[in-house]
């Protein structure tokens, strides 16, 4: 969220030999990405993807996780020793439900996915920024970006996992935690649609210069991801790039549970 008040070992067994001993901060934890999923994130239509991401500021990554790795990492919710706080929304005004923020280590999963997704749209936010005429630019690699964040303070991981029930919903927001963002993010959707649950659909909206706010709802399947604006992109006009501002949420529920994960590449303060 804007302002934030509040990781899964990917299964507690499998991770916990792994990073035994080590301290739990990001600069300790390096996975190398499996084979499996180095495949799938290479497998998406990158091209496409920033082609959409240039036209309305989100694209669907398709087939990110398995339906076994999204009800495995689903089932971690209610194990509060995985991460490091719950926001109930309805009591802060984001709206309905709830979500929890991952602790250092992430679980295996997303520390794999976190630098495969950035190292992907790193190129669109230095190429966004140019356009949009401000200075920062992000480093290849997402340890580099992570240890800017770190050095100014924002230590706390962001990545995060949502759980929606019957009315709940997810107000319109930002997810900016700091002085340092990443222009982009990704929420993978654990839930299949139709099975598990009925609405809670991901919206986008757009609030472009003297024009009313444009609006995108995306149809996404269990499994598949949306890469999409943190905070505003570039538009061309005719006289040349401005930016829009962006905001996020979630329709609301009318059957079911839907879980999320936020794959959200800056750490917050």
């Amino acid at each position: 969220m804007t302002t934030e008040l509040s990781g899964i070992g990917w299964q507690k067994g499998l991770s916990s030999s792994r990073f035994a001993g080590m301290k739990a901060t990001a600069k300790t934890v390096r996975p190398v990405p499996s084979l499996d999923i180095t495949a799938r994130v290479g497998a998406v239509d990158w091209t496409q993807a920033e082609t959409d991401l240039d036209a309305q500021g989100c694209a669907v990554l398709r087939d990110l996780l398995t339906a076994g790795e999204c009800s495995a990492l689903a089932a971690l919710y209610p194990d509060d020793a995985q991460f490091r706080s719950r926001i109930v929304m309805g009591r802060h005004g984001f709206g309905r439900g709830e979500y929890k923020y991952f602790a250092y280590p992430l679980p295996e999963l997303i520390a794999e996915l976190r630098p495969l997704l950035y190292a992907r749209l790193q190129g669109v936010a230095n190429r966004w920024n140019e356009a949009m005429s401000i200075a920062i630019r992000y480093p290849d690699r997402h340890e580099a970006f992570l240890k800017r964040c770190h050095d100014a303070g924002q230590t706390r991981p962001t990545p995060l996992l949502l759980q929606y029930e019957a009315g709940d919903y997810n107000c319109l927001h930002q997810d900016l935690y700091g002085e340092h963002v990443f222009p982009l993010q990704v929420a993978i959707l654990l839930s299949e649609p139709g099975r598990d649950f009925e609405g809670g659909e991901f919206v986008l909206t757009e609030q472009r210069p003297r024009l009313q706010s444009r609006a995108e709802v995306v149809p996404l399947r269990q499994g598949d991801g949306v890469a999409f604006a943190v905070h505003h992109r570039p538009v061309q006009g005719t006289r040349g790039a401005y930016r829009v501002n962006l905001r996020h949420g979630v329709s609301r529920l009318r059957s079911g549970k839907r879980h999320t994960v936020g794959v959200i590449f800056h750490d917050a303060k």
